[in-house]
């Protein structure tokens, strides 16, 4: 036998090492999110997260060894023995060893030795497959009630989210442990009678038999909780037209769980039995019934139950059933909480309408964020590593008026950086921040079709109340890198002309790196040895790493779902970002679930992130939600109450996008609260359409400010129009409340169903019916110029509907798009003009348009008051403008700059006629 203890000496001392390489690693990077966490107040969550993590997966693998090791150390005795008459004879270059039996290598230390390798790797594994399963115990030891029972069980429902999740796990482990002992146990006992020479007489053994017998019992004792556990689960199964148990899985499959417990158990008792009488008849008899029945209960009966039962007469047969599905659907999703009113829509407005609605006029919005991210690139990105991640959409009190506005982080990209920039000193300790924000009007332009801006450039100015005394953003969307600060070189904080402002932060937040060690266990764990070595690192530098609030706040709660879009705040001159965060769970009865996946939602949270020191708040907006009862329960003090947001940032949480969609998507289907219409789908909804290119595509949830029918103030809520189905006419619009109060309450308007009210697809094939108008946009779409049509918004006023779309001009070599025409439609009347103001004035007579100072634009764009002199300056622009575009090759815009400066002229030739 060929034993080279040099090679052995030589693993053993690789592996450790290997071992001690992870461990340090490992233990690097969990004692720095110690840090980080302590640096954040967030403490207590690090240690509930480790030691439950810790906890439970010592729980489980220790477990799995303690019941591996024992089933494997019963075999062996039978392996010592079946070593006895067997020999080896092996050469070695080293030694030779001769008719040695195989009872003198395989020792009773060495079985020892491979049994507690076997069962500790086994362990390792396991305990691997449950570490995020950590949640589903707390959740367990902290349950809180929803106060409503299931209609089968009679539990509450808090037992399906909280409790049964973990007796599923248990359940799963428990059957994992024996399967995988079973297997290894079969394996030695394979390896005796190979031994032996006679493999087959494996089930003879009496060792055997009883051994694997054993498991065999407990495996099927373990299937008959399975079979209970199945029962429960039958709340959230999908069959025919009912999610949830319909009249087959109550009357046929529940029972058929039911006589497979019963079943299983008697599996297991054959097998003891069997024991004693040692007839393996039985046992394969036992086990057979089992199989039949679980097809034959399990699948065929429920089968036939639906077709020759149910489906003859489903309407009259599931109604009880439907009933469930509708109520418990709409519990889930808040369904049953949306306010219905009927809206007449069909009405013309008078010019006195919109001058009493002047709040919605002016808040109307016009900029697209696709085409306004663009124009915002490329006039007030600034630098090459600047970058706008996202256009937001929110409100402000802007020198005393309530204003929908669209802005923008100026955040810094380290990958936008050129290659020679791209050095250590750069990337950690210089560009360390973005800075500002741009802010402007929904729907105000200049004469070029540009957006006007409340707040532009760097440092941020502005002719409004609106400043911004902390612009650095040091915590966003795209602050990827790990970076130093309070180092001995300063930071690049913004560009000057030619010359670079330098900063150094003035926060608090980050850990510091103090000493050598700490400095040495970040240049591990952050994998930068120039940690350890910089001589621009002293003891008052900081790092701060999980910059980007997309990795920070998971980082805190893994356990909450989060909104797809977090967004920018400006409050009392600091930038935030706030960020909605929704509690769900799969467990919720007879509820049909979105996206194949979880069946219940509430947007229970709200997260709040300074952008400059990166301090997170978690504020529970939902104190109903016993999801977040338990969260707060395992994470004492880590939810405030929304009471404690402060008042500023508390005026800008807005109803989410996502969970908005989400509830629109169900209420499509559950408005229809009568199982008998429910089942025919008689008034299904879909979510109105609009026409991008050659498609249809859903229409986006929008906000925007109006006032509500029946409320004298405006407000800003989230809209979103629906049509019925197959039909492109409108039929209903719902809308989410942001302000005050009213936060979180739903509306659902209905249309009379014997009226015709225009969908947006209509109104589009409108458009393109209007001579005139598809004439235009042929034109302008030729000479090295694109149109690209907006988004189609309905705007509720009144009683009545008004459509508005944008329509940009983009040349070929720009990418900046310009807003040139606005369409408007109303009644039958569609018009396209170059400004909302004109457009509406065309539609409902003088004195209805933008009332906001900066839109008081003539044709050409040029403001309604202007003097000779600005008239002349004017003018003087709209020829460049057009000679510029000569030069660029666009025709069409060249032509219409051609028409402004003639319009301009005339204008200027009437004002100067005018002058005394």
């Amino acid at each position: 036998m060929q034993i080279n203890l040099r090679s052995i000496i030589n693993f053993i001392i690789i592996a450790a090492l290997f071992i001690l390489i992870v461990l340090g690693l490992y233990g690097t990077r969990l004692y720095i999110d110690w840090l980080w966490f302590q640096s954040l107040n967030y403490q207590r969550v690090f240690t509930t997260i480790i030691l439950s993590e810790a906890g439970l997966r010592f729980a489980v693998g220790f477990t799995l060894f303690v019941f591996l090791f024992v089933n494997l150390y019963l075999t062996r005795g039978p392996l010592l023995k079946a070593t006895q008459k067997a020999k080896v004879v092996k050469e070695d270059d080293l030694f030779t060893i001769q008719n040695v039996s195989l009872n003198q290598l395989i020792t009773p230390r060495f079985l020892l030795l491979l049994f507690v390798v076997i069962s500790l790797v086994m362990a390792i594994l396991f305990n691997y497959s449950v570490a995020k399963d950590w949640i589903t115990l707390q959740q367990f030891l902290h349950p809180s009630n929803f106060g409503v029972n299931d209609p089968i069980f009679q539990k509450d429902i808090g037992f399906y989210v909280f409790q049964l999740p973990f007796y599923i796990f248990l359940y799963n482990v428990a059957s994992m442990a024996v399967l995988v002992t079973a297997f290894w146990v079969t394996i030695v006992y394979l390896t005796i009678y190979f031994l032996q020479g006679n493999p087959g007489r494996l089930l003879h053994d009496i060792s055997a038999r009883y051994h694997l017998s054993f498991l065999a019992a407990v495996f099927f004792i373990i299937k008959a909780v399975g079979y209970r556990l199945e029962q429960y689960m039958l709340l959230f199964s999908h069959r025919g037209v009912v999610w949830g148990p319909g009249y087959t899985t109550t009357h046929a499959t529940l029972i058929a769980y039911k006589v497979l417990a019963v079943i299983a158990l008697l599996c297991a008792l054959a097998i003891l039995i069997n024991l004693f009488l040692r007839k393996f008849r039985l046992i394969v008899y036992s086990i057979g019934v089992l199989l039949v029945a679980s097809i034959a209960l399990g699948g065929l009966y429920p089968s036939f139950i639906q077709k020759f039962v149910v489906t003859p007469n489903e309407a009259v047969i599931e109604r009880p059933y439907l009933e469930r599905n509708i109520q418990f659907t709409r519990m889930a999703y808040d369904l049953d909480k949306i306010e219905k009113d009927n809206f007449p829509a069909g009405r013309l407005l008078t010019a006195e309408d919109i001058r009493a609605n002047q709040d919605t006029v002016d808040n109307i919005r016009l900029w697209d964020w696709e085409q306004l991210k663009q124009t915002y690139s490329q006039l007030q990105e600034i630098r090459l590593y600047y970058e706008f991640s996202d256009i937001d959409v929110d409100r402000y009190t802007i020198d005393g008026q309530y204003r929908q506005v669209m802005l923008a982080p100026r955040e810094l990209n380290q990958d936008h950086l050129t290659a020679q920039a791209k050095t250590w000193v750069n990337q950690r300790l210089f560009f360390t921040h973005g800075y500002g924000i741009t802010m402007s009007p929904v729907n105000e332009l200049t004469a070029e079709g540009l957006p006007t801006f409340f707040l532009k450039d760097i440092p941020p100015t502005g002719n409004t109340d609106l400043k911004v005394d902390r612009p650095e953003i040091y915590f966003g969307e795209r602050t990827d890198q790990d970076v130093l600060v309070n180092t001995k070189s300063q930071e690049f904080n913004y560009p000057e002309g030619d010359v670079n402002v330098l900063s150094t932060y003035e926060g608090e937040s980050g850990v510091k790196v103090n000493n050598l060690l700490r400095r040495a266990i970040f240049a591990l764990a952050l994998g930068d040895y120039k940690i350890l070595i910089s001589n621009e690192i002293d003891n008052n530098s900081r790092v701060l790493y999980y910059r980007n609030i997309k990795e920070r706040v998971p980082k805190i709660a893994p356990f909450l779902q989060y909104d797809n879009d977090p967004y920018v705040v400006l409050s009392n001159g600091k930038l935030y970002w706030i960020w909605d965060a929704y509690t769900t769970t799969n467990k919720f009865p007879y509820s049909e679930p979105f996206n194949q996946t979880n069946n219940y939602i509430r947007n229970s949270v709200k997260i709040v992130v300074d952008a400059y020191t990166g301090q997170v708040n978690f504020y529970i907006s939902d104190i109903n939600d016993p999801l977040i009862q338990t969260y707060s329960k395992i994470f004492p003090g880590m939810f405030k109450s929304l009471e404690e947001m402060p008042e500023d940032l508390h005026k800008h949480i807005r109803y989410p996008v996502d969970l908005f969609r989400t509830q629109a998507e169900m209420y499509a289907v559950y408005h229809m609260e009568d199982p008998l219409v429910f089942y025919n789908r008689e008034d299904k909804w879909n979510i109105a359409s609009e026409t991008q290119g050659s498609e249809d595509k859903q229409i986006e949830p929008y906000y925007t400010i109006i006032k509500m029918p029946g409320e004298s103030e405006p407000e800003f809520a989230l809209i979103l129009p629906f049509t019925p189905q197959n039909k492109k006419n409108m039929i209903a619009w719902m809308a989410a409340r942001s302000d005050g109060d009213n936060y979180g309450t739903l509306l659902s308007y209905n249309f009379p169903k014997q009226e015709l009210v225009y969908g947006p697809t209509q109104i589009e094939a409108r458009l393109n019916q209007d001579t005139l108008i598809s004439q235009q946009l042929s034109l302008w779409n030729q000479h090295g110029s694109s149109v690209i049509r907006g988004n189609l918004f309905v705007i509720p006023i009144k009683d009545a509907l008004i459509y508005v779309a944008p329509i940009y001009l983009q040349a070929e070599q720009s990418k900046m798009p310009e807003l040139r025409r606005v369409i408007v439609a109303h009644g039958e009347k569609v018009v396209m003009e170059p400004t909302l103001d004109i457009a509406l004035e065309k539609i409902f007579g003088e004195g209805t348009g933008i009332t906001t100072p900066q839109e008081q634009q003539t044709e050409t764009g040029a403001p309604a008051d202007s003097s000779i002199s600005d008239l002349a300056q004017s003018a003087n622009q709209l020829y460049d403008e057009a000679q510029n575009k000569l030069k660029n090759g666009d025709w069409a815009g060249y032509g219409e700059s051609l028409n402004k400066l003639k319009q301009t002229l005339s204008e200027l030739v009437a004002k100067a006629e005018s002058q005394p």
